[in-house]
């Protein structure tokens, strides 16, 4: 079948079916089908009947609001590209810039401890490690199925080469959480479950990622509140804390870390989109 005239009528079904980037998401798609990148699809004007078969089936899943991600098992995340699916919380390009905020922190120290709580695909935990090879990083993570994702793409990050990760089954909140590095951490970091119970999501997100990476109580924030007392145990005096919120959070992230009174310099940042995405914080 033609590549462009395949392309046309999937952007158009894609985009009948609400789909935000209609157009990308099909060459994505495609590419994922003929085993090329999205670039090299130009050099293509043929696609054969049974990779068309193929990228039809994904097409309707996409359609009906399969993740993309899910749909290629792949999911790109600053420098890595990371194995996602059923299971396991898809990273977000926001979150993109709070794992370069903890790299800024850590960037000057040989060996610095940086722990990601709440870890899912290991995205940030694996980035630091990838980017930060002098680091020990502990990536925590509840949830038994996201687990073996975290586990899985730890694992395949060791075989590339990376410096490994630790892997930790654990819950946030939990108080003895990683006692025997009570006051050793430079850095804690967390993009942890903060949507408001009852919030109205996108399909995407409602059917497809899981119930523990998203629900944090009737203001989205009971879970970080449970964290930050882990948080400022683990961390030593100086050390520093940020935490990814919704983009409505920032003002009362700012005053639940202020509340808390283990912080000083609590501050809240902004993505690229000009929207409040993160704060941060340093142990007193």
């Amino acid at each position: 079948m033609n590549r462009r005239a395949l392309l046309t009528e999937a952007a158009r079904r894609l985009a009948a079916a609400g789909v935000e980037s209609p157009r990308v998401d099909a060459e994505l798609l495609l590419a994922h089908v003929l085993d090329t990148t999205r670039t090299a699809l130009l050099t293509r004007d043929d696609v054969p009947d049974d990779r068309a078969g193929r990228f039809a089936d994904l097409l309707e899943q996409r359609a009906d609001r399969v993740p993309l991600q899910h749909l290629t098992g792949r999911a790109p995340f600053r420098q890595l590209e990371l194995a996602v699916g059923p299971g396991v919380f898809v990273p977000r390009p926001e979150t993109e810039q709070l794992t370069g905020w903890a790299l800024a922190r850590v960037a000057d120290l040989p060996a610095p401890v940086v722990v990601d709580l709440g870890s899912g695909s290991g995205a940030i935990a694996l980035s630091v490690a990838h980017e930060h090879p002098g680091a020990r990083v502990i990536a925590v993570e509840r949830d038994p199925d996201a687990l073996a994702w975290t586990r899985h793409n730890a694992a395949a990050r060791t075989a590339a080469g990376d410096t490994p990760v630790e892997v930790v089954e654990g819950d946030m909140t939990d108080p003895a959480l990683l006692a025997h590095l009570d006051g050793a951490v430079d850095v804690v970091v967390s993009n942890p479950p903060y949507v408001p119970d009852g919030a109205v999501l996108p399909r995407e997100v409602a059917d497809h990622d899981p119930p523990l990476a998203l629900w944090g109580g009737p203001d989205g924030l009971d879970v970080v509140r449970g964290m930050l007392a882990v948080a400022a145990r683990l961390l030593v005096p100086g050390g520093r804390l940020g935490v990814e919120h919704a983009d409505v959070q920032g003002g009362s992230l700012l005053a639940v870390v202020r509340a808390h009174g283990g912080f000083a310099d609590v501050a809240d940042h902004r993505d690229l989109a000009g929207r409040p995405r993160y704060t941060t914080a340093v142990r007193r």
